[in-house]
């Protein structure tokens, strides 16, 4: 349920950046999602499209870019990709060390008219 507070949070960002720019409508909006961020984006599409009515965001298309997880082995100093359901380093076997990488939540790009 997070995706509703987190959806608020996303169209109040879009809004200002579009009201900054003097924008008339938004039509596309391109979110960075990691894959251990937990968000749900069809969920977070749904409440888009429920709470961005009566704005000039209404409509608008939400384009989801998925960032693989980056992993750091202590015991071989090198960051690694996150295999599907593994943390295993790629090289030496042991568990790697979760970085920002793959958390994020980011609205990347606007496009407004």
């Amino acid at each position: 349920m997070h995706e509703f507070a987190l959806t608020e949070k996303i169209l109040k960002i879009v809004l200002s950046e579009a009201e900054a720019h003097q924008a008339r409508r938004v039509q596309k909006i391109r979110l960075l999602l990691g894959e251990l961020s937990g968000v749900v984006s069809d969920s977070l599409a749904m409440y888009f499209n429920l709470i961005a009515k009566g704005t000039i965001a209404e409509g608008a298309v939400l384009e989801f870019n998925r960032e693989k997880a980056r992993l750091y082995c202590e015991t071989c100093r090198m960051e690694y990709e996150k295999a599907d359901r593994d943390f295993l380093c790629p090289v030496c076997g042991n568990l790697g060390r979760l970085t920002d990488i793959g958390r994020e939540c980011i609205v990347q790009n606007i496009e407004v008219e």
